[in-house]
């Protein structure tokens, strides 16, 4: 028997994933809203707070895409970050802009402190386009992996 994998192991009971069947529709939705709000979050004549959000919500659409082709639903919308090297194989240099984006629209969400600034809507967007080509070369576009 092999060792469980990460994913396996974040859906143990009390995890932070819960195991269920990928469900196509549901995938190609996610899809379709995430590449919607990132190609909208480049518009710069929209507000950079607009655009920050357009583009975390995409970056986030996009990773819980993946997630769920892989067969799992996340229990917050934090883990779909954290799971980037298992569900799609992108490291640090993705997850670290994603969490700090993260972080950033939860003071914004909960504090009403959203402090962003173009260079960080820059990154956020081409984190949440490397997620996109990621998920673009790994699973077509109806959910199948």
């Amino acid at each position: 028997m092999s060792p469980p994998t990460p994913l396996e192991n974040l859906s143990r009971p009390g995890g932070a994933l819960k195991p269920e069947p990928p469900d196509k529709a549901e995938i190609a939705g996610l899809v379709r809203t995430g590449y919607a709000r990132l190609k909208d979050a480049a518009n710069t004549s929209l507000a950079l707070e607009s655009r920050f959000d357009l583009a975390y919500n995409a970056a986030h659409a996009l990773c819980l895409a993946a997630l769920r082709a892989k067969g799992y639903r996340a229990g917050n919308r934090y883990i779909v970050f954290q799971a980037l090297p298992h569900t799609l194989g992108l490291g640090p240099d993705v997850w670290r802009v994603l969490d700090m984006c993260h972080n950033k629209r939860n003071l914004g969400e909960y504090e009403g402190l959203l402090e962003v600034d173009e260079r960080l809507v820059r990154d956020l967007i081409a984190a949440a386009q490397r997620v996109a080509s990621a998920l673009a070369a790994g699973t077509s576009p109806d959910g199948a992996a």
